[in-house]
């Protein structure tokens, strides 16, 4: 993989957050040249500190996706965009719904009419989300699946996506989207528990909190450490193939009980009760999701490898070490 990379012309959008600042530093160890735009908008899991190992070796433009101009002049001469920038809270999509539609909709449409008029010959890799598919109705979750989510977040997700995908079936530009799951790390935001409740356990167990289980704790989710989202992410940006097409990534499945047991175990502290779901949340809970990986492991040979103990153990002793990044 590492020659493919070398010198290659990478822009990253949203590539403060989580997915972006951690796919940034394997790009820069693999020798690309690697742009980053994000808004660092309070609270969206922009930080700075993220890219830390590689601020010198990357360019950082400080802007948001729904300004055209910019996104010109950064699409341009690029050869692969890695599209990661968007909101991902249900809480959010709901209380400010046309906030959600403005960075979920309107600026990726926005930045596929960019690529098309500048530069259409550029991949572009979408992240889209399992928020797309709302409550199983079987499982795994393959990718034809119905999609009726839970929220406004899930409906702009599915907009997004079939922009992408139809730019490449009209204007043949390589898109791709792969819809991720529950993914956890290091370098993911740790101020709330909106963008994804792994993060704010294994939060809770350093703090010394009791963790609150809604229901019986009983709800699977399929989960993905973030060393394979960002090997997914580079695998599926140099083949040639399996163009306009959307693709679940999947992990290990765990009931989320079990994963906060699992962590305090790791930690060696911590304690957590069960609690009656409350209303705003029983709403959006979708219960149990497992996807089937099967469609991407066939195009391009990706299967999840990090075991949940290796992935929760390297994820404790980066946040005991920069805790005052994040906190």
């Amino acid at each position: 993989m590492g020659n493919y990379y070398q010198n290659k012309k990478i822009l990253i959008t949203g590539g403060l957050g989580f997915i972006g600042s951690n796919l940034a530093i394997r790009l820069v160890s693999l020798g690309a040249k690697v742009d980053i735009v994000d808004a660092l908008i309070p609270t969206y899991g922009g930080n700075l500190f993220n890219i830390e190992p590689v601020k010198d070796l990357v360019k950082w433009v400080k802007g948001d996706i729904r300004d055209k101009k910019l996104v010109d002049g950064l699409v341009e001469d690029k050869e692969i965009i890695f599209n990661l920038a968007g909101t991902l809270s249900h809480i959010d999509s709901m209380s400010s719904p046309m906030t959600d539609l403005e960075i979920n909709c309107r600026a990726q449409l926005s930045i596929l009419e960019s690529v098309r008029k500048l530069n259409p010959k550029v991949k572009i890799i979408f992240a889209g989300t399992r928020n797309q598919y709302g409550k199983a109705k079987y499982l795994p979750v393959t990718e034809d699946h119905p999609q009726e989510p839970t929220d406004i977040n899930g409906i702009n997700n599915i907009a997004a996506e079939k922009y992408h995908l139809m730019y490449t079936k009209v204007y043949g530009i390589k898109t791709v989207s792969l819809r991720m799951t529950n993914t956890f790390g290091p370098r993911h935001q740790m101020k709330h528990e909106k963008q994804g409740v792994l993060n704010w356990f294994i939060r809770q167990i350093l703090d010394g909190e009791e963790v609150k289980l809604f229901g019986d704790g009983k709800q699977i989710r399929d989960i993905n450490y973030i060393d394979d989202v960002v090997d997914a992410l580079l695998l599926v940006a140099k083949s040639e193939k399996g163009w306009g097409q959307a693709y679940n990534l999947g992990g290990t499945p765990i009931s989320l009980l079990d994963f906060v047991k699992k962590t305090i175990k790791i930690v060696g502290s911590g304690s957590f009760k069960i609690v009656p779901y409350p209303k705003q949340r029983k709403a959006i809970e979708v219960g149990d999701y497992i996807a089937s990986w099967k469609k991407i492991k066939k195009t391009y040979g990706w299967k999840p490898k990090t075991s949940l103990d290796v992935g929760i153990k390297k994820t404790v002793e980066y946040y005991k070490k920069y805790r005052k990044h994040y906190w």
